[in-house]
């Protein structure tokens, strides 16, 4: 192996049973678990077990409880396998699990600053956020012109070059995906979500979490990680501190942050936590690398298995 990274998934990702069998079987990966129940004063085993699914997708539910099951899995990961990663990444929300793994700060703190995180964009109504499909960069930035006739939208996601994420004012981001949906793009969704995520909606509960975090304790990074804001590598403390507020209402450039650490030496990418978006998403970015998935305990065994092969030079 060249290079590897770690890549944790974002909202979305999430299904009720996530992570039982791995609380189940791994000593660190239930510590995880424990931890998040007495850090956050609720029951998230419970939520990520048992649901209900109404619950579980609340975002204030949804973003600890992904995290939790992110974290717990590289945990068990990392108990099975002694692999420290080149790099490491998260898609929105990941990133906190990102930075958790590159030692920025205790698992206590990341529980507690995901936890308000979440809280902030729970309260956060308006506006809405849909899937565009296959559009050329001409025709993303054209309709984007369109739908700014109508209101404020912009690029929440930029996934991988044949999706991006719009997100804004309904009306606007409506037309600009009507524009760029008759101008040739094979799909445009809308998504499910309670507001415009990544989007000016979020800069008031960017500026009450740069409050929150002031006095966080905060490490310089052991491992670079890839930040969502601007596809660069950081290890400063202080450079955590100024971007994860800035995260929640700027653009998620992830489609960059591969294309970076493929130009870093990066050929093996680890994808943990529940689902496979990521791999999905790497497939169309990095179609070259090696991409492996931990989301439950067969997954690990099998990711587990297959890396020792490629180590030893199997």
């Amino acid at each position: 192996m060249k290079k590897v990274a770690f890549l944790f998934p974002g909202q979305g990702s999430q299904a009720v049973g996530m992570g039982k069998d791995v609380y189940e079987n791994y000593k660190d990966a239930k510590n995880v678990y424990d931890t998040a129940d007495e850090v956050l004063g609720k029951s998230v085993t419970t939520l990520c077990f048992e649901g209900p699914e109404e619950n579980l997708k609340q975002t204030v539910n949804t973003q600890p409880c992904i995290v939790t099951t992110s974290i717990a899995l590289m945990e068990a990961l990392r108990s099975e396998l002694n692999i420290v990663p080149d790099y490491t990444a998260g898609h929105s929300l990941g990133e906190y699990c990102a930075m958790f793994t590159a030692g920025v700060m205790s698992l206590e703190t990341t529980f507690k600053l995901i936890q308000k995180r979440a809280d902030l964009m729970g309260q956060t109504k308006g506006g809405s956020m849909a899937a565009v499909l296959n559009a050329s960069e001409d025709v993303l930035k054209a309709g984007l012109e369109e739908g700014r006739k109508v209101g404020y939208v912009d690029v929440a996601n930029y996934n991988s070059p044949a999706q991006v994420v719009i997100t804004g004012d309904s009306d606007a981001v409506k037309a600009a995906g009507d524009y760029i949906l008759a101008n040739g793009a094979r799909r445009v969704v809308p998504l499910a979500v309670s507001g415009a995520f990544h989007s000016k909606f979020m800069q008031e509960a960017g500026a009450v979490f740069a409050e929150f975090i002031e006095d966080a304790e905060l490490n310089d990074s052991a491992i670079p990680v890839i930040t969502n804001v601007d596809a660069e590598l950081t290890t400063s403390a202080e450079d955590f501190r100024a971007k994860m507020p800035k995260q929640i209402y700027s653009s998620v450039h992830w489609t960059q942050t591969i294309q970076k650490m493929v130009e870093e030496g990066v050929d093996t990418f680890i994808e943990i936590g529940p689902g496979k978006v990521l791999a999905g998403l790497n497939k169309k970015i990095a179609p070259e690398a090696n991409v492996y998935n931990v989301f439950d305990k067969a997954s690990l065994d099998a990711t587990v298995a297959s890396l020792k092969e490629q180590m030893a030079g199997v």
